[in-house]
């Protein structure tokens, strides 16, 4: 059983689908959630997170550096031995020293494909450029933004949407499927090692 943290900065849909999929779909008996760690103190994921009964933590990352907020978030990481750490809407870059620390364990879920658009923004993006469909990317992390190896790329049609808020839902309902079976499939490859 893979130990799963979480990092989120806001709602957390992707902690929660991922969360729920541990406890009774896709990824039952293979991974659990051991912890939800936010960078803001208000993220409306903490509660989700405490209804999931998964033990949370907030760490406020204002007005502190990138590294002193890392070496915290490490020194948590590293009391609960989790194998794996997924950002789920985890507005942060992290630092080298964070990336070293857990080699290609580190998985993050960006709603485009990273060759084509990195960073905040993506479904703004796709909407505003009029694509037909996009692509969602779960990708390995380094301390670079969505610079790091791809995992797996999942398309998203968006042929007949007529707002962002269109392109969100349509992305949403593929990142929330896809993000824990490819997440399945990299646990049950790294088990044949």
């Amino acid at each position: 059983m893979k130990k799963l943290a979480i990092l989120i900065s806001g709602r957390g849909s992707n902690m929660k689908a991922i969360a729920e999929s541990c406890q009774s779909g896709t990824l039952k008996n293979i991974a659990k959630v051991s912890i939800v760690i936010a960078n803001k103190l208000n993220a409306k994921g903490l509660q989700t997170a405490s209804d999931l009964s998964i033990p949370t933590a907030a760490i406020d990352s204002s007005g502190i550096s990138r590294e002193e907020f890392d070496r915290t978030v490490l020194s948590f990481l590293k009391a609960t031995k989790v194998d794996y750490i997924l950002l789920a809407g985890f507005m942060r870059r992290l630092t080298k020293e964070f990336t070293d620390a857990y080699p290609n364990k580190i998985i993050n879920i960006h709603p485009a494909d990273t060759n084509q658009h990195r960073g905040l923004g993506a479904y703004e993006w796709a909407w505003k450029n009029k694509l037909p469909n996009t692509k969602i990317t779960v990708h390995y992390v380094n301390d670079k933004i969505d610079d790091g190896q791809i995992i797996a790329q999942a398309d998203v049609d968006l042929s007949g949407t007529k707002s962002l808020q269109e392109v969100e839902v349509k992305g949403l309902a593929v990142e929330h499927q896809f993000f824990a079976q490819t997440l399945k499939t990299v646990f049950q490859k790294n088990n044949q090692k």
